[in-house]
């Protein structure tokens, strides 16, 4: 499809506007974007994750637009195993090894909530392989439901769900395929 500004190029951008509940689409070529202004970052090459993350972290970048100061961190902390600093984590956007989690776990669990929505993978379970690490969950359900019933002094409830916790203990160290 060609540019409906230019007519000349192929179109490489769609743009969608909405106003006042009115839709209108445009398909326009790149240069014809830019000189309108729609594209405020580059078409080619990868996308700097760096830079997402950095602003995610109030980090300077290197390069980048970003006028964020740098966190009140400790600017010397630094992974034990690879050498990689909290800083160098900022520019670069990924880990240097698996125990960058270990040691930058207090600043990056704010940063995976405010990503992530929860600081804990609650992804989906393979079905064949799962059966025993749904009923963990369950368990683990069932516990906190039953602190919050302890809590709240319903212990006819408590006591029918601990009875729930412990045939599924039963029936996953028995290796049954507990019903979860």
């Amino acid at each position: 499809m060609l540019c409906q500004k230019c007519g000349q190029k192929t179109a490489s951008v769609h743009l969608t506007r909405i106003i006042n509940g009115n839709k209108s689409e445009t398909y326009i070529c790149e240069d014809c974007a830019r000189e309108n202004g729609e594209l405020d970052f580059p078409l080619e090459g990868k996308f700097p994750l760096y830079q997402f993350f950095s602003s995610m972290m109030g980090l300077n970048v290197p390069g980048g637009d970003a006028v964020a100061p740098v966190p009140a961190t400790d600017p010397g902390l630094q992974c034990p195993a690879c050498g990689l600093t909290y800083p160098q984590f900022g520019q670069i956007g990924r880990f240097g090894c698996d125990r960058c989690y270990e040691a930058f776990g207090s600043h990056v669990l704010p940063l995976f909530r405010r990503l992530h929505g929860n600081q804990k993978h609650l992804g989906k379970i393979p079905a064949r392989a799962g059966v025993n690490i749904k009923a963990r969950k369950k368990i683990e359900q069932l516990k906190l439901e039953l602190q919050q019933k302890v809590m709240a002094e319903a212990f006819e409830e408590a006591a029918e769900l601990r009875d729930k916790i412990r045939d599924l203990e039963q029936k996953l160290t028995a290796g049954g395929e507990p019903d979860a």
